[in-house]
């Protein structure tokens, strides 16, 4: 392993989408963060988009920073220190996530990386998110003039201790599972309106979904659709359970619960909450996680009444506006 600074060592820069190979690295260095950290550095989106599926008008910039020994080249290079993916949006925006391998960490690497980010594109129009907001983070930040503009809670329910309410559905109003191949532009259209107004969430394209339909933890039986006598969809709730990472057991997630704006009012999305829980309950999973806005008072209090309790942060860091 070389003993040389950061700033000596090698950058690829990557436009689009990566080749099979290293994106196997990526996903080994993240999942060594994450088991490091207890957060996944990169989002679901995030990877979705280094796979390559089409996500209207986002593309994504990468850096791979390699540690190199005496003579490598930086295309065999072994060792991947820390690495760098920007999702670009429209109108010279971008959202950056970040990670560097616990082995290489206290060394410049995020450093390097943001250096070498700043050669390709400016970091005007730039936010980044920080997932478990940890201090290394928060100092990067500040050191390029960076300050929190959005706080996102990871909320979590231990199942021991859960009690949750009797919320049945609506009458008239029946659950089933989601059918691969059937659902998938009704399934579309009811996320759209229930989120019209979600930055993300409301903006998932068919190339989103079946890319997680791909995925090894979808599973159709933990994708709960609420429809009508004539089958109309009204609700859904997705479940997701991520796997044991290292020491982390599994656990549920409360994926995202929609309802559309002609079904609102009838207790629909605590009905579909419970029910999604209780299907996570039923696989033997001791806890249950979600995110929620931290802005989003009537859904903290929701989950809140339901027995979830705070457990940690993502942050968003932006651009401080300068008086």
């Amino acid at each position: 392993m070389s003993h040389a600074h950061p700033e000596n060592w090698p950058v690829l820069i990557i436009n689009g989408a990566l080749d099979a190979e290293l994106l196997k690295d990526f996903k080994t260095l993240a999942s060594a963060a994450e088991e490091s950290d207890g957060n996944p550095p990169l989002s679901e989106q995030t990877l979705v988009m280094l796979r390559g599926v089409d996500s209207g008008d986002h593309s994504v910039l990468s850096l791979a920073l390699y540690a190199p020994d005496e003579d490598s080249d930086p295309a065999t290079a072994e060792d991947l220190a820390g690495i760098a993916v920007v999702v670009e949006g429209p109108d010279a925006t971008g959202v950056l996530e970040l990670a560097v391998h616990p082995s290489y960490r206290n060394q410049g690497v995020a450093g390097r990386l943001l250096g070498a980010l700043q050669g390709k594109r400016s970091l005007d129009g730039l936010s980044a998110w920080s997932h478990g907001n940890h201090e290394a983070a928060a100092e990067l930040a500040t050191r390029f003039g960076y300050g929190p503009v959005r706080e996102l809670w990871k909320m979590r329910l231990m199942s021991s201790a859960a009690s949750l309410p009797d919320a049945g559905l609506p009458d008239g109003v029946s659950l089933r599972a989601f059918v691969p191949g059937q659902d998938e532009q009704a399934w579309l259209a009811a996320n759209r309106a229930a989120f019209a107004h979600h930055p993300e969430q409301g903006a998932m394209t068919l190339a989103d979904l079946e890319a997680r339909e791909a995925e090894d933890w979808f599973d159709p039986e933990g994708f709960l659709l609420a429809v009508n006598a004539e089958g109309d969809l009204l609700g859904f709730h997705w479940t997701k359970i991520h796997p044991r990472q290292g020491p982390h057991p599994a656990i549920g997630e409360v994926y995202v619960v929609g309802v559309s704006p002609a079904a609102q009012g009838l207790g629909l999305g605590k009905a579909l909450t419970v029910a999604g829980i209780e299907h996570l309950q039923n696989q033997g999973l001791h806890a249950v996680m979600l995110y929620v806005d931290a802005d989003n008072e009537p859904a903290a209090a929701l989950y809140q009444k339901l027995g979830f309790v705070r457990w940690d942060t993502d942050v968003m860091y932006g651009p401080l506006t300068k008086n």
